[in-house]
């Protein structure tokens, strides 16, 4: 098979995907929690949808059910979750299924076997309290008090990550207000449903630290526990200063509202800051009336097993990025020329020039914001949070493209771009998401999400490190002596060396999982200098070497990122297996063979309109969600055979795998 013929064949999927604003829409969903929640708040607030939709949802739901007749955290876990199994439930109850429907019976089943609703995970049960399936006196307090504490103060909510923070702020307001929607004869049916008829036995205050089996991943701590019990206390404490927190809490959650245009930072805290705004009553009408579009606009997707949610408004920035450095690679390679590939890459770069944020939120600090100008978000400026890995991708096409399109990105803003990765830099040398590590890493110790891990604090990942020196070390051959850049690529550097495994790998935590982790920490040592006989190079070639399947692929389980080793998965991953091409190439790999079979394999797959087929999800989040990066399988393997055509190892021709 030709591999200029596969890169060709790619190009014209490419084309044909791309919008008309030069992005790449794609499916971005797979948690299972996330539906249930806008269903809730779609049937509180009487804007349920229409037949049709419905109908959709209720295909997405039924695609997702397990065997077991449970749902997992995510649409492809291994294992049922009580959490997102009794969320979903209630959401097809609340969409019009009679509780007699088979797939309803055995998923109550399944509910009453393991443990119950009595012992689903905090989020779970926090939802049931909107609805007034659960009581507020089952939960732990979440104290909106903690928002008036000083900024510094350890306990002050500012100190978490970004994501954790802009959950439980619109929780706080709703705990602090007991919001709970009126009774009415479906919700008490479903009440009856869920709790065998025994609701009203239920001592409530014994249930805040119940939790089933299936949602046990992070235990309560002896230091959650202790932490829960003091707010508790507290609770039962008069106090003044509650009005004055539910307006301080009210404060931020319009901030945020107003800074993203109503989207917010993601689908968990743009459904709750509804809920806020819809139990406001009459003063929070013209917030939701805003808001409420948005999830048709932004996080409502409809894709081939039903209308899902999806994780974030998009990754159409963060897709826009890589399929650029895929198609400059494949240019690179001699496979595509600067005409054929002219058309597309210039709609990519007005997309990319086009987004970039412009200016920093008002009163930034004031609100918990780090700087945003010169920044690129993971979706669209509209939705304004910048994020390192996505700035550094952004500011390496940018400069990748120079001065091949009329409409330049000043430099002024690239300059700028390169300021805010080095504010973003953590005292141990590696780049965290959104911001600097703002608290320390003994708060993960009270994360009491169960079902998460590592959702506290934003601490520094191989990925985000990785695509931040990359782009330091093109902002220096680019910018010269403008920055001193050297310090900070060489401290970015030490924190990626400092995360190697004793078996060779880098683990990952945005993706399945050490092949992707591996791909982006070799190349990171590689663009900062690191010859391939580097130690840490040879050993990361090593491992993935020990890695490939016999036919030439790679392929880890999704569940890699929960136990946190390497679980082989049950076929060739295309997305996995060019992450593991790229990382051999770029590290000097010298075992041809190897190199052939996986481009190979890649070639193999192809589908006869250029694209790849549908595989198992490859993205995750917090080491126990997986999520959908659609376009993954459309330009990773352009890039990983445009890098093996460049280096001139092989032949552009291949034979079959």
């Amino acid at each position: 098979m030709n591999v200029d013929a596969t890169l060709h064949r790619a190009l014209t999927n490419l084309a044909r995907r791309q919008a008309p604003r030069g992005s790449w829409p794609s499916d971005y969903g797979g948690p299972m929690f996330l539906l249930p929640m806008w269903v809730a708040l779609a049937y509180v607030t009487k804007r349920l949808p229409s037949e049709a939709r419905t109908a959709r949802v209720l295909t997405y739901f039924t695609n997702v059910q397990r065997p077991d007749g449970s749902i997992g955290l995510h649409a492809e876990s291994t294992s049922g979750s009580m959490f997102t199994s009794t969320l979903t439930y209630v959401a097809m109850r609340l969409l019009g299924l009679p509780a007699s429907d088979e797939r309803l019976t055995r998923l109550l089943t399944w509910i009453h076997a393991n443990g119950g609703a009595l012992g689903a995970a905090s989020w779970g049960k926090f939802t049931l309290c909107l609805l007034g399936l659960y009581d507020w006196k089952g939960i732990v307090p979440l104290l909106p008090e903690l928002w008036l504490l000083p900024a510094e103060a350890p306990m002050n909510p500012g100190r978490l990550w970004c994501h954790a923070r802009m959950v439980y702020l619109p929780m706080a307001w709703l705990y602090g207000t007991k919001s709970t929607a009126p009774d009415d004869p479906l919700l008490r049916a479903i009440r009856h449903e869920l709790y065998q008829g025994r609701y009203a036995d239920v001592r409530w205050e014994a249930q805040r630290d119940v939790v089933a089996k299936a949602d046990s991943y992070r235990p309560a701590t002896a230091a959650l526990k202790g932490v829960n019990l003091a707010q508790v206390g507290l609770e039962k404490l008069p106090t003044l200063l509650r009005k004055r927190a539910l307006d301080e809490c009210l404060k931020l959650i319009r901030h945020e509202d107003a800074a993203t245009h109503d989207l917010d930072i993601g689908p968990v805290n743009a459904v709750l800051n509804m809920f806020v705004h819809h139990f406001r009553g009459a003063a929070g009408r013209e917030d939701f009336e805003r808001g409420w579009p948005k999830f048709d606009d932004a996080y409502l997707w409809d894709g081939h097993d039903g209308l899902k949610m999806q994780g974030y408004n998009n990754a159409e920035l963060w897709d826009t990025a890589f399929a650029i450095q895929a198609l400059t690679a494949a240019e690179k390679s001699g496979a595509l020329t600067t005409e054929e590939t002219s058309s597309v890459l210039g709609k990519a770069y007005d997309f990319l020039r086009a987004n970039q944020i412009l200016e920093d939120v008002p009163e930034a600090a004031r609100h918990y914001r780090h700087a945003s100008r010169g920044g690129w978000p993971f979706s669209n400026r509209e939705h304004g949070w910048p994020i390192t890995d996505c700035t550094a991708e952004g500011l390496k096409c940018a400069l990748a493209l120079e001065g091949r399109f009329a409409s330049k990105i000043p430099d002024a803003l690239l300059h700028d771009s390169v300021r805010l990765i080095l504010s973003w830099q953590n005292e141990d040398g590696g780049w965290g998401t959104y911001e600097k590590q703002r608290g320390g890493t003994w708060l993960e110790a009270l994360n009491p999400s169960q079902v998460f891990g590592d959702i506290m604090i934003d601490t520094s990942f191989v990925e985000c490190s990785s695509a931040c020196v990359q782009a330091l070390v093109k902002a220096k051959e680019r910018f010269g002596r403008t920055f001193d850049l050297d310090e900070a690529i060489g401290r970015g550097v030490a924190f990626i060396r400092s995360q190697q495994r004793d078996d060779g790998s880098f683990e990952g935590s945005w993706a399945v999982c050490f092949t992707y982790g591996t791909w982006f920490a070799i190349s990171a040592l590689r663009a900062a200098g690191a010859r391939k006989d580097d130690s840490a190079v040879r050993r990361a070639v090593a491992f993935l070497l020990g890695k490939q399947r016999a036919d030439g692929s790679w392929s880890e389980a999704g569940d890699t990122c929960r136990e946190r080793r390497w679980l082989e998965g049950t076929e060739g991953h295309v997305a996995q297996t060019s992450w593991a091409l790229s990382a051999l190439v770029r590290g000097g790999c010298e075992d041809q063979a190897a190199l052939d079979r996986a481009a190979q394999w890649l070639c193999a797959r192809q589908e006869a309109d250029g694209s790849w087929a549908r595989e198992p999800l490859v993205g995750v989040f917090n080491r126990t969600c997986l999520i959908n990066y659609d376009c993954y399988r459309h330009y990773f393997p352009v890039w990983a055979l445009a890098e093996w055509k460049q280096r001139g190892h092989l032949t552009t021709s291949v034979g079959s795998p």
